[in-house]
């Protein structure tokens, strides 16, 4: 018996949850994880797992068996990794997930950049609206725009996220151009379907410190769960849309978008990259983080310098 692997193995049914998932994650089939798990239980002499058609639960013995046989398999993870860094050399595969929007704009030329310096590495990308499960869906790094992020992962802020109200100068002749936040009344809304659904929260600054306003969205005339959809329909005069600057930021400086309300501005977001674990961080990931955050600044990025 490969009395590692069949450690692995057990680690990874109670981390995910079946026996599935974690044939799938150790790339193995079900019928030899499941050989695995027996084997283990026999060399151990006592059953790890109840099974039932439903789920998998943990054993008396099994309980007591799970944090020596992950102790053992992060020990071995651990010469592993340290074997490979003393190398030096970054190599293998990266899955990796954004929004749409931020992966068109700007993580596709990083990653491109990032292949170019090491060309032992591959990247994959999984672009989604909404937050993948990590362990789940077997992703090494989320890039999440967010200041409100899951406690159970570790995140290393990259940047900010600013966003500016704006609307095609066709638009704003035909509708007005608003000075004030009462003159947003009656104008056309563009919203997100996640964030600031129901409204925006906008600071001004006074010289008591920074004022919250609120502008209520009603029933905007048109709401999607992508930003590029929101970013076309404005620049074709749908109306006005609050939008994040690394996307918009060409059309302003170009003129085809014009910022109102330059005065109001809405809550800056942190753009973090979100993985897993502290421990055991292969040599490729904490590379392409540490590239990331030297390529956007955490203040500054290069998509707000013109602007």
């Amino acid at each position: 018996m490969d009395a590692l692997r069949a450690m692995q193995v057990f680690v990874a049914v109670v981390d995910r949850g079946s026996l599935t998932a974690a044939a799938e994650a150790l790339e193995m089939s079900r019928a030899m994880a499941s050989r695995h798990l027996e084997a283990l239980e026999q060399w151990l002499g006592a059953r790890l797992l109840q099974r039932s058609t439903r789920r998998l639960s943990l054993t008396e013995a099994g309980l007591d068996a799970l944090p020596r046989c992950r102790q053992m398999v992060e020990l071995a993870e651990e010469a592993q990794q340290s074997a490979r860094q003393g190398q030096r050399e970054v190599a293998g595969r990266l899955r990796i997930t954004a929004s749409s929007s931020f992966a068109q704009q700007h993580l596709a030329e990083a990653v491109a950049a990032f292949l170019l310096l090491h060309p032992q590495t591959q990247v994959e990308v999984q672009v989604a609206e909404h937050a993948l499960n990590l362990v789940e869906e077997r992703i090494d790094l989320a890039l999440r725009i967010s200041n409100q992020l899951d406690p159970a992962l570790i995140a290393r802020r990259l940047s900010v996220c600013r966003s500016v109200l704006c609307a095609a100068p066709a638009y704003l002749q035909r509708a007005g151009r608003p000075e004030t936040l009462a003159d947003l009344s009656g104008h056309a809304f563009l919203g997100h379907a996640h964030y600031g659904r129901e409204q925006w929260s906008l600071f001004e600054q006074t010289p008591a410190g920074p004022l919250e306003r609120h502008v209520s969205l009603g029933e905007p005339r048109l709401r999607a769960n992508e930003t590029t959809v929101l970013l076309n329909a404005v620049r074709a005069g749908a109306g006005v849309a609050l939008l994040p600057t690394y996307l918009v930021g060409p059309a302003l400086a170009c003129g085809e978008l014009q910022r109102i309300l330059p005065s109001l501005e809405p809550e800056q977001l942190g753009i973090h990259a979100v993985y897993t674990s502290r421990r055991h961080q292969p040599l490729l990931l904490r590379s392409f983080v540490d590239f990331l955050a030297a390529r956007f600044d955490p203040e500054l990025p290069y998509w707000d310098r013109g602007l």
